[in-house]
């Protein structure tokens, strides 16, 4: 598949789509185009832990869990902890203030040769990580 149909969805993404935040719709439409299989979405392991904790921690279990169903639902492949990306993960974490979270779903965007789609300004810094900032 072309590079330019090849995206990761970091944790803010998936939450901008859960509380319909301005960039709902970008993502809304990524996840419609790879139900049709015009593009590739993947998420890193780490962005389903975040997600977890992060509505557990304000909305509850029942919430946190209920949001992960869902999310398992989409036509994400869910790429877990692959050595490859584990080094490129370190190597981002040592250079720069990245959340250990960050620092592997950036890897599995570079792994993937992906196009990180997100709203977390940490990342601007890594000019190697293929990026579209949704609108805040």
């Amino acid at each position: 598949m072309d590079p330019k149909n090849l995206f990761v969805l970091d944790t803010s993404a998936l939450l901008t789509l859960r509380s319909d935040e301005p960039g709902a719709d970008r993502v809304e439409d990524l996840l419609a185009r790879a139900k049709r299989r015009s593009c590739r979405l993947f998420g890193s392991f780490m962005t389903r832990m975040e997600l977890l904790y992060l509505i557990c921690r304000e909305e509850g279990e029942e919430a946190a869990r209920g949001a992960l169903r869902l999310v398992e639902s989409f036509t994400i492949e869910w790429i877990t902890c692959e050595p490859s990306i584990l080094e490129v993960a370190a190597r981002l974490k040592a250079r720069g203030r990245l959340s250990v979270a960050d620092s592997w779903v950036g890897a599995t965007a570079i792994s993937r040769q992906a196009v990180l789609i997100h709203k977390d300004p940490e990342f601007a810094k890594f000019p190697e990580i293929a990026q579209e900032v949704l609108v805040k």
